[in-house]
């Protein structure tokens, strides 16, 4: 019995366990490879500090040049004896007037929810994640349901500016977003605030979810405990020592829980409020860069070393122990 050579070599390259060749597993894909000689070390830092440095300086700059105003009003709008009574009290009257001075010229300008609900109609049974405000008291859903939509905030401003009422804009202070893409124009308020704990604010019922501002600037939830929300415009000059009168309905309750609040008044600028982190990273990264690239030009200086130098690899170092 003879076997051909050709039935052979079959048979060895079924039986053979070397993989298929392919550049990916070869590692021989084309790739960049930059050297990174001491003069692109030295110019990368220093252009990353020459571009962070301006932007941060100006940030900086844009975040000092906001004009600001807070004034604390939950210790003084409230009574010293019972604060959470007074809170809780329907009957007790709770307006406040503050009187604000202008210090400069102020010119024109989690997880207790279920998204899904307040995206569509369709939805409106799905109550996920939402306890304790899911459902009233005979079974129905809530629409918003969720701790977050129940405690909406409830305090109200009347602005009047040398004794002159001034109107608060309080359209389009909401992303375009979330009025588009997270709250339906097709889901209306359900049994919203009507049980025997009242935690916030209440909704128009005939308005849609996407046309209530305050809900929807509300339901964006801060990452951190200390938060400002946007409540509205004040589209007219406040010049410097000018006086604002502001008459607050103290309604919401910060008391039961420890909380504070109060009420800021500010211009803005191109980077929004005032911030100044945005400018202190940015001069932070690019002077951390720019000693780094001056460090990087010292030792080259003090220690040159040419390309390429085989003298520096490690079989042509000279051994200490065979030089005596």
């Amino acid at each position: 019995m003879s076997v051909s050579g050709s039935e052979t070599d079959s048979v060895a390259s079924r039986r053979s366990k070397k993989p298929k060749y392919s550049k990916f597993t070869q590692q021989e894909l084309p790739a960049c490879k930059p050297l990174l000689t001491p003069g692109i070390v030295i110019g990368a830092f220093s252009l990353i500090g020459i571009v962070f440095i301006p932007i941060g300086l100006a940030s900086l700059s844009a975040s000092q040049d906001i004009v600001e105003l807070i004034d604390r009003y939950d210790a003084e709008c409230v009574s010293a004896n019972d604060k959470v009574g007074f809170i809780q009290d329907t009957k007790t009257d709770k307006a406040c007037t503050r009187k604000i001075t202008v210090s400069n010229a102020m010119g024109m300008y989690v997880k207790s929810r279920n998204d899904k609900q307040l995206r569509s109609k369709d939805s409106g049974s799905m109550i996920t994640n939402c306890e304790p405000e899911a459902t009233s008291e005979d079974g129905a859903p809530i629409v918003p349901c969720g701790l977050i939509a129940w405690s909406l905030f409830n305090d109200t401003y009347s602005f009047s500016l040398n004794k002159k009422a001034v109107e608060v804009n309080k359209k389009n202070i909401a992303w375009d977003s979330d009025k588009t893409k997270k709250f339906g124009s097709d889901v209306f308020p359900e049994n919203f605030q009507k049980g025997g704990l009242i935690g916030g604010a209440k909704l128009n019922e005939k308005l849609p979810l996407s046309e209530q501002e305050d809900l929807i600037v509300w339901m964006r939830t801060a990452a951190l405990p200390t938060f400002r929300k946007l409540y509205g415009r004040i589209e007219a000059d406040i010049m410097a020592s000018d006086e604002i009168t502001v008459v607050i309905q103290n309604n919401y309750n910060t008391y039961s829980f420890g909380g504070t609040k109060a009420l800021v008044l500010s211009t803005t600028s191109w980077i929004g409020g005032r911030n100044n982190f945005i400018g202190v990273a940015y001069v932070a990264i690019g002077g951390i860069c720019l000693l780094l690239a001056m460090g990087f030009v010292v030792l080259y200086v003090l220690k040159p070393r040419a390309l390429g130098d085989p003298s520096y690899l490690s079989w042509n170092k000279e051994n200490p122990d065979q030089s005596n």
